[in-house]
């Protein structure tokens, strides 16, 4: 078979299926092209998904006749000044989309330099079909129809037109977010999608992007590493989602979806999310030029770095310390589903068998709830006939200690502790609810961590080494990494083919379940890949441990414990979740109880 030159058509519609995937792909060339252009404004019209219809608008620069017919032609581009590639500073350099674009779809391309007269070109699957004036304010105005109409094989492996706008949404959202400086509107089948004022900042941007409640449950990113910036904006780990979606990356603006950057970020999050839930973030990185590859794929949604460890490391750290100094900070304000479960007393239901309660005298030993059938309550059903059901199951008990002033501790000081459960506390500006598990689970891991961090992990001996029997795989994992598993109090051995030998376990971790403990470790070491930490992948071990050797619901506390749990979590990192996300308290303002009440 002899070597023959492709068609240009041919060529075009090659490179437009490299550039031009579906039409999310196609609006973020003409988007971009926008904000390279130096528009302060941008409005995005959509119809059937954007298979029927993307129209761009923009304020930008502008072209000339000549400039937009060059624009038209494939590795045209004015965004290259030089020919150093690997100084990129515009988000396309490519100069494929337009050409690719036109090659699949009906394109009308109008424009206008300022103190010029418009032009418009229209092209036509490939074909230049008209041109002439055009009346238009400065700057460039793109419409595409009819994307894929003329490449079924295209056009059949399109998603719905749900599908296609949902993608081209999320698209636009990025793009907002990436220039919080620019105003943006969409608009799909004469709906308006969103609406954003230029001159935000990146915080109110992304909040108003993504969630408002995410302004009160975030934390600011500035953090600066050996020339590289990281900035932006981390929920608390409590304000979580279900799906990976709503994590937006960035890198020297460009919205990039990209493996190291989501491996460092779930890497910072490890301990404090269950596997199945994900963080919202939007995350700024700013990077020399000479130290980012964009260029790795058409679309650039992919980059590569000179020293992925770094930027690895970089990102890791400036979400944990961010999160750290967020100390016990947690979602504050339950749901507004929540406080609707709250009812209020209006008749009086019949009464059941009824349950003792009363106030624990000081010193006194734990109480015991037994049932008191033998008790007579009519008394009390005479004198308070609205209440007419037995109290709820609850104890109250006199500090032995003069109660501190609330004001001097955020999540007060404990009042008592319902259903064996959960800590009731009274603060200065409202009323604080404690799950005694989550929070001293949470108190224990860190307990751990810092032993860790201070190269003081204390190793307890088995008086009868365990064995545990493992796939050689997992084995294999574990002898390679003996040596820093002694480090942090782990004394293994290996026994054979497909066994561990167990001889020493981490202080910290008690009477844990060493079988457990070993085959999580092998998971872990498996789970993930080279780059990340041998202490990140103990990490998730410990919080499972933790989690075991924490004070247990059902267990009745002291007020004198209950108050020591408090002040521990005030002065904890990370004490608002659990070791799983759960958020440890939450905290009644004085409004919400007035709106409970019907004062306000």
């Amino acid at each position: 078979m002899s070597i023959r030159r492709l068609p240009e058509h041919l060529v075009n519609r090659i490179a437009a299926g490299e550039v031009v995937e579906r039409p999310a792909s196609a609006l973020k060339e003409l988007v971009e092209n926008a904000i390279d252009a130096g528009a302060t404004r941008i409005a995005v019209k959509l119809s059937g998904g954007g298979t029927d219809l993307i129209e761009v608008t923009d304020d930008g620069c502008g072209m000339s006749p000549a400039e937009m017919a060059l624009a038209l032609e494939r590795h045209a581009t004015s965004k290259l000044p030089d020919d150093e590639i690997d100084q990129v500073t515009t988000l396309g350099f490519r100069g494929e989309a337009l050409p690719s674009i036109a090659s699949v779809a009906r394109m009308t391309l109008e424009s206008r330099v300022r103190g010029a007269e418009g032009w418009h070109r229209i092209v036509d699957n490939g074909a230049v079909v008209s041109e002439g004036p055009a009346p238009l304010p400065p700057g460039t105005r793109v419409r595409v129809e009819e994307l894929f109409a003329r490449v079924p094989a295209r056009r059949k492996f399109l998603r719905s037109p749900r599908a296609e706008y949902a993608a081209s949404l999320d698209v636009m959202k990025r793009l907002a977010m990436a220039r919080p400086d620019i105003a943006f509107s969409v608009e799909h089948d004469g709906r308006k999608a969103f609406h954003v004022q230029g001159n935000e900042t990146g915080p109110e941007r992304v909040a108003g992007l993504t969630d408002r409640a995410l302004a009160e449950n975030s934390v600011a990113i500035d953090f600066e590493r050996e020339g590289l910036t990281l900035g932006g904006v981390a929920g608390l780990p409590t304000f979580n989602r279900g799906v990976a979606d709503h994590q937006y990356l960035f890198v020297n603006g460009r919205p990039v979806k990209d493996r190291l950057l989501i491996g460092a970020l779930r890497g910072a999050y490890a301990e404090m999310l269950a596997r199945d839930r994900h963080p919202v973030v939007a995350l700024f990185l700013d990077v020399p030029p000479d130290q980012v590859d964009v260029n790795v794929h058409p679309a650039k949604t992919e980059v590569r770095f000179r020293d992925p460890a770094l930027v690895r490391g970089m990102i890791v750290s400036g979400l944990r310390r961010a999160l750290d100094e967020a100390g016990h900070r947690s979602v504050q304000r339950p749901s507004e589903a929540a406080l609707g479960m709250w009812t209020s007393e209006t008749s009086a239901p019949p009464a059941p068998a009824p349950q003792l309660w009363d106030a624990e005298p000081a010193h006194a030993p734990a109480p015991q709830y037994n049932p008191a059938p033998s008790y007579n309550y009519t008394s009390v059903q005479d004198r308070r006939p609205s209440f007419s059901t037995p109290p709820p199951l609850a104890r109250a008990e006199p500090a032995v200690q003069p109660v501190p002033q609330s004001v001097q501790h955020p999540l007060g000081v404990a009042r008592g502790q319902v259903a064996k459960t959960y800590i009731v506390a009274e603060a200065e500006d409202g009323l604080v609810l404690v799950d005694q598990h989550a929070a001293h689970e949470r108190l224990v891991l860190e307990r751990m961590r810092k032993a860790m961090a201070e190269g003081g992990v204390a190793s307890q001996g088995l008086l009868v080494p365990e064995v545990v029997e493992l796939d050689e795989p997992a084995c294999d994992r574990l002898e390679a990494r003996i040596a820093e598993l002694s480090e942090f109090g782990l004394d293994l051995e290996r026994f054979g083919p497909h066994a561990m030998l167990v001889r020493a376990v981490p202080a910290d971790l008690g009477k844990g379940d060493v079988h457990a403990l070993v085959t999580d470790l092998a998971d872990e070491l498996a789970s993930f890949d080279e780059a990340l930490s041998l202490k990140e992948k103990l990490d998730h071990v410990a919080a499972t441990m933790a989690c075991h050797g924490s004070v247990r619901a059902g267990r009745v506390l002291s007020v004198a414990e209950m108050n020591a749990l408090l002040r521990e979590m005030e002065v904890t990192p990370h004490s608002g979740q659990c070791n799983h996300g759960r958020p440890t308290w939450v905290k009644l303002a004085h409004g919400d109880i007035e709106k409970l009440f019907g004062r306000k």
